[in-house]
């Protein structure tokens, strides 16, 4: 089901990648919001991946959530945000998850872990280093 809103930072929704290409983003994947709503960018909005895929390394761009958000799977079962796999997509490509005929919810994160993948995307974006704590 399309979205008839613009998302808010910190919502969870199911993204559409197709059209991509590898090593690119390519199947149906949980995204988390990270962008306010701007003006004159009303069909875009900055997204953050979510893999239930451990990373190899220990990384400031990967960040562990402190819960699954997804209604259809474990709350203890791990999941990182993937920060340094931010990107700006059209809004028309996010869908809510179907929870039942007709019901569907928008997970949205705790402000600690919108905090700390924000920290995250500054981390994969190199920005980390010109921020004072």
């Amino acid at each position: 089901m399309a979205l008839n809103f613009f998302p808010r930072a910190g919502q969870i929704f199911m993204c559409d990648f197709s059209g991509f290409k590898a090593p690119e983003m390519i199947k149906t994947r949980p995204v988390i919001v990270i962008s306010p709503k701007l003006p004159y960018r009303s069909e875009i909005a900055a997204i953050v991946p979510v893999s239930l895929t451990a990373p190899r390394h220990d990384l400031p761009f990967c960040y562990r959530l402190s819960k699954n958000y997804h209604p259809e799977e474990p709350d203890d079962q791990p999941c990182w945000a993937k920060a340094d796999m931010i990107m700006n997509l059209g809004v028309y490509r996010l869908r809510a998850f179907k929870v039942g005929r007709r019901k569907y919810v928008y997970p949205t994160l705790e402000l600690e872990d919108l905090a700390g993948v924000r920290r995250a995307v500054l981390s994969g974006l190199g920005l980390d280093r010109h921020i004072e704590s």
